[in-house]
C-alpha cells in the first residue's frame, strides 16, 4: 500500500465505520483464544495490533514500508520491518497471526501463507481478511495496490495448500455489497474517505446489523477466515 494510503488510513481508522467494525470482528475472533505471542502482518498504523494488546496479547506489528513502521513506532507499538513472504521470526514462535487486507497485495501469496504456517506453533491460529469476488474489481483495487480479489474457492485452496485447517470462512459487508458494486462501476480511485459524521453513523449502524443476521454465507465485499495449523 502506498504511503499516502497508509497515512490516510491511520488518520481515519479510530472513527471510520468500516475500521471500527473490523476491530470488533477481530476481538470476536480471538475471544476464545488464550493470549500469547501474536503478529499483525501488514499492520499499517497498528490499529489491529492495539486491539490485540488491549486483550492481553504480546502483539507486534510487521510492516514492509517505512510509513506504517514510523506510525507504529510513534504510537509505541512494537514493530518489525520485513516482508510478509519471508517473516523475520523463528519457526513455531507465534500463537496467532493476523493478516487483514494483506494477501491481495502480494504477488506470491502462497509464500506468505506457507511462511505464516511455519511461524505458527502447532495449534496456532491464522486470521485472514481479503477482498472478495473478482467481479467487484475496480479502480479502487488499482489505487490501493491489489493484485487480486479472492473467491471462497481460491482462498480456501491457498490456505489448505499451505497446510492449514479451515475453521470458518465467511462473507462480510454483505448488506452493502449492492451499493459498493454500484459505486465502483464509476469509481476513479480509492474508496477510502472520511464520510460526514451523520453518514458515518448510518453506515456503522448498517454494518453492525450483520452481527445479528444470518448473511455470512451470502456474497459480500470481504472474506474472513479463521484457520489453524494442525
Amino acid at each position: 500500500m502506498e504511503a499516502t494510503e497508509v497515512r490516510k488510513l491511520t488518520e481515519l481508522e479510530d472513527r471510520h465505520w468500516w475500521y471500527r467494525e473490523r476491530r470488533h470482528l477481530l476481538a470476536k475472533a480471538v475471544a476464545d483464544l488464550k493470549p500469547g505471542r501474536a503478529l499483525d502482518v501488514g499492520a499499517a498504523g497498528g490499529g489491529n495490533t492495539r486491539v490485540l494488546q488491549s486483550l492481553g496479547w504480546d502483539a507486534a506489528a510487521l510492516e514492509y514500508g517505512p510509513t506504517g513502521a514510523e506510525v507504529c513506532a510513534f504510537r509505541q507499538i512494537p514493530v518489525l520491518r520485513g516482508d510478509a513472504t519471508a517473516l523475520p521470526l523463528a519457526p513455531e514462535s507465534l500463537d496467532l497471526v493476523v493478516a487483514f487486507d494483506v494477501l491481495e497485495h502480494l504477488d506470491n501469496d502462497k509464500a506468505a501463507a506457507s511462511g505464516v504456517f511455519d511461524a505458527l506453533k502447532p495449534g496456532g491460529t491464522f486470521l485472514v481478511a481479503v477482498p472478495a469476488d473478482p467481479k467487484l474489481w475496480s479502480a479502487h483495487d488499482d489505487a490501493v495496490g491489489h493484485v487480486r480479489r479472492y473467491t471462497r474457492q481460491t482462498l480456501g485452496d491457498l490456505l489448505q495448500g499451505a497446510g492449514f485447517r479451515i475453521d470458518s470462512l465467511e462473507s462480510w459487508n454483505v448488506l452493502m455489497r449492492p451499493l459498493v458494486s454500484l459505486r465502483r462501476r464509476s469509481s476513479t480511485g480509492s474508496d477510502l474517505d472520511d464520510p460526514p459524521a451523520l453518514l458515518n453513523t448510518a453506515l456503522g449502524a448498517v454494518i453492525r446489523l450483520e452481527r445479528f443476521l444470518p448473511v455470512s454465507a451470502l456474497p459480500g465485499v470481504t472474506l474472513l477466515v479463521r484457520a489453524t495449523r494442525p
